[in-house]
């Protein structure tokens, strides 16, 4: 497994989310990070996914 990181910002640049999770793929930890946006209401804000070799899996400006 590998640690992805999750953060979301507000339309100001403040960090309101910065969170790591663990997935076995880059598509799975896609998966992983959309669900979780979804689920804290963070779709619609600016917010990035990467991989620990620093890969964007997601990212909406």
């Amino acid at each position: 497994m590998k640690t992805y990181k999750l953060t979301v910002f507000e339309k100001d640049g403040k960090k309101i989310l910065d969170d790591t999770f663990e997935a076995s793929s880059d598509n799975e930890a896609k998966e992983t990070g959309e669900a979780l946006l979804e689920e804290k209401g963070y779709l619609d804000h600016t917010h990035r996914c990467t991989s620990p070799l620093g890969k964007m899996i997601l990212f909406h400006p």
